[in-house]
């Protein structure tokens, strides 16, 4: 047994040859790089892999448009540190689902911008200006754009949602939210707000399109652009073909187990079992579950890197999209999260010496999700990124190795963009 495996909870390994599989993917040269640029990408993978903190992990690179690394490795479900030695593996391929996570929270946010793109809204409106039964104890002035900016001043999640039922129960949510007081006043301090701001969001897209949040999606986006599954959860028929998730990495100790606690409303690993409670994926949760392929995740970012068009048809007229992506918060510290976080109005952005999407990455914009979960682009590279996984560790030596697959990309494909973002 390995000294990691003597503190950490680890996921049986194969053999990558064995469990790995890939989708269509162009000549690397027709793109602008090497295939060796193509293949140390993918070395990453395989070593992030063989550290088991993965069970499963699914990688789509776009460049230029063109799909140029569309691959995964490891089981989609089986495998867990806890299933059976002899339980029934089924090998994850570019076609599985995986859970976006808070990344979908740039998606919410994206439908709020259409939204505001259609005259619909406005992004400095009050919140209960659409939905009057939000203003109260003092939450009468909290903008949209606050929450999209977590400055809502509403990041605590009522002790309710720890019960995965009530996502079942939609109404309930936005009565909760509603009655809730306000942590600090609007605008004051930035604070991650992991669920709370998503339902809010969602519920003003429904109240001024007139219709659910998934027939928004349908009908914005999946239909026009032919997407298959990218949506707020999924039907209850296609539950097998969603990966499963697990805890993985040590044990989380104090601060740290007080500090995700806070940010989740419930103990860490229980956040990864809910994860996988069909309630919750059948479900509507505008900052935590669009379900998608890593290829899916990577063509909606195509879409915003290519200023709002896709294949020929537009959802997003290019302005949109760049004062979506448009910095508000300057490196503050994010009482949440702890730490300094750029963040525009729905995106976590990158950096001019270094960020989660690798080095010099300052015109990136995307999302994580809980909890290593990278979906991205960039348009100095000219790249849309989707990296999917199913380990959900805190903490762990191993985390190197992933956030090393960011930067291999970053360091290996050329700031040759040419896009309409690109400036």
């Amino acid at each position: 047994m390995s000294l990691r495996a003597r503190f950490e909870t680890l996921v049986r390994v194969s053999m990558p040859e064995e469990v790995s599989d890939r989708g269509p993917e162009v000549e690397p040269r027709a793109v602008g790089i090497e295939r060796k640029t193509v293949d140390s990408i993918w070395r990453a993978c395989v070593a992030t892999y063989r550290t088991g903190l993965y069970p499963a992990l699914a990688l789509c690179i776009r460049r230029r448009g063109h799909v140029v690394l569309d691959r995964s490795i490891g089981h989609a479900r089986g495998n867990s540190p806890f299933d059976p030695p002899d339980a029934h593996r089924v090998v994850a391929s570019p076609h599985t689902l995986f859970n976006l996570f808070s990344a979908s929270k740039m998606v919410t946010a994206m439908l709020v911008h259409l939204c505001d793109q259609r005259g619909l809204l406005h992004l400095d409106d009050p919140v209960a200006h659409y939905l009057p039964e939000f203003g109260q104890h003092g939450k009468e002035r909290i903008s949209l754009r606050h929450v999209l900016t977590h400055r809502a001043g509403i990041p605590r999640i009522p002790p309710q949602f720890a019960d995965v039922g009530l996502l079942e129960r939609p109404a309930e949510i936005l009565t909760l939210l509603s009655s809730q007081k306000p942590t600090f006043r609007a605008g004051r301090r930035l604070a991650y707000h992991a669920l709370t701001g998503g339902f809010v969001l969602g519920a003003v897209v429904e109240r001024v399109m007139g219709k659910p949040l998934r027939d928004v999606m349908r009908d914005e986006i999946l239909a026009p652009l032919k997407f298959d599954a990218f949506n707020f959860g999924v039907p209850a028929e296609r539950l097998r073909d969603v990966a499963v998730n697990a805890f993985t990495g040590p044990p989380i100790l104090p601060p740290l187990a007080q500090i995700l606690r806070r940010a989740l409303s419930v103990d860490f690993v229980e956040a990864v079992r809910v994860s996988n409670d069909p309630r919750f994926l059948t479900s509507v949760v505008p900052a935590g579950n669009i379900v998608s392929t890593a290829n899916e995740a990577s063509r909606f970012m195509q879409l915003l890197l290519d200023g709002g068009t896709l294949d020929g048809v537009r959802v997003f007229e290019t302005r949109t999209i760049q004062r979506a992506i448009a910095e508000q918060t300057y490196f503050e510290l994010d009482f949440t999260l702890g730490a300094p976080i750029r963040y525009s109005m729905g995106f976590m952005l990158g950096g001019r010496l270094a960020s989660l999407y690798g080095l010099r990455t300052q015109r990136a914009f995307g999302h994580v999700g809980f909890t290593n979960v990278f979906v991205y682009a960039d348009p100095s590279r000219d790249i849309a990124v989707s990296l999917m996984t199913t380990g959900k560790p805190a903490l762990s030596p191993g985390l190197a190795r992933t956030l090393l697959i960011m930067q291999t990309i970053a360091h290996r494909i050329p700031r040759d963009g040419t896009g309409p973002l690109r400036h």
